[in-house]
């Protein structure tokens, strides 16, 4: 169990050190990373997954009409001339996904970190931060869906075998939404798909309404030890959702954080992930930090876990995440 710790907590780390990259890419390099959880973010200038089959309100798209045809976060062009059968996820987000949307039979392998829904542990396993990608030829998937920026590399080698492959990487809440729907729409269970979008959307306007007149909390959030989460960022839109004001907006992407910065931002709450160890390194670390007991969160105990998994992960329980954390910023208002 230690061990399965200890690598998870590399993996958010890897997560953190990857979109930080990708941000760097907006600025005009390129970023050469692999594999999540949760996980996390892209160039700010990607778009979302299109799709050219006609869009359809929930309660008529029940079944696809194929071919179905969708470019991709890299900009590649996909079409299914009918529902794949054999898919291999590559990240655990995207596992997620695939049993929310009903289709558990359908997948033919995942990534070691896919711990969600438990079904999903039964899986040949096709690697972890570094995909096998012999695994996965093997596997002979009519589909493979990936991170674009979590699964770089795997995804061009992937390719070059002709295997085709669906890399998303949404930014934000809504765009996860419609990263759901997309596949949805692919594997032919759209009346699925829809009942989970609608279902987090419904979990975002619950929460707006609440809170939508209650005064901002400043919050400090600090995903894995020494690094924060700021602007152009899916976690900075659930903290923004929820009522709060991130102190680590002011800089882009995840970065590390500086302990001073924030001693001066003075946040009224922090948070951090359940990282399954005791005690929590990131707990260790705040508590530790020269003139840390002087900021308002440390000194009236306002320090809260998250889930590490439903706030890491660009899938159905970002709306998970968004509630808890509204919950804690609001408890009065956010049941």
């Amino acid at each position: 169990m230690a061990g399965r710790n200890k690598r998870f907590t590399k993996f958010i780390l890897a997560v953190m050190l990857t979109a930080m990259l990708v941000f760097m890419a907006a600025c005009g390099n390129k970023a050469n990373t692999n594999e999540n959880a949760n996980t996390g973010n892209a160039n700010a200038s990607a778009s979302p997954v299109q799709s050219e089959q006609p869009s359809e309100s929930p309660a008529a798209a029940t079944e696809s009409v194929y071919p179905v045809k969708v470019t991709d976060a890299t900009g590649t062009e996909l079409v299914f001339e009918k529902a794949p059968t054999k898919v291999v996820s590559l990240a655990p987000s995207e596992t997620e996904v695939l049993y929310a949307i009903g289709a558990a039979n359908e997948v033919a392998g995942v990534d070691s970190f896919s711990n969600y829904p438990e079904e999903a542990a039964s899986k040949p396993k096709v690697g972890d931060m570094t995909t096998n990608i012999e695994a996965v030829a093997a596997l002979n998937p009519d589909l493979v869906v990936a991170s674009s920026t979590m699964n770089t590399d795997a995804v061009e080698q992937l390719r070059k075998l002709n295997i085709k492959v669906l890399a998303t990487d949404p930014l934000t809440y809504d765009e996860t939404i419609a990263k759901i729907e997309t596949i949805g729409k692919i594997m032919n269970k759209n009346s699925e798909a829809a009942q989970v979008a609608a279902h987090m959307r419904e979990v975002k306007q619950q929460v707006s309404d609440a809170v939508k007149d209650a005064p901002k909390k400043l919050v400090y959030l600090e995903f894995s030890p020494g690094w924060t989460v700021g602007s152009g960022t899916f976690l900075d839109e659930l903290l923004t959702i929820a009522g709060g004001t991130n102190v680590g907006a002011a800089q882009a992407g995840w970065y590390e954080v500086s302990a001073e910065e924030v001693v001066k931002q003075n946040p009224a709450i922090i948070l951090y992930p359940d990282l399954g160890e005791d005690p929590n390194p990131i707990v260790t670390g705040l508590t530790s930090r020269p003139g840390w007991d002087a900021i308002d969160a440390v000194k009236n105990k306002q320090m809260f876990e998250v889930g590490n998994d439903e706030t890491a992960r660009v899938g159905p329980r970002l709306a998970d995440a968004l509630l808890q954390i509204a919950k804690i910023l609001h408890p009065d208002l956010v049941k």
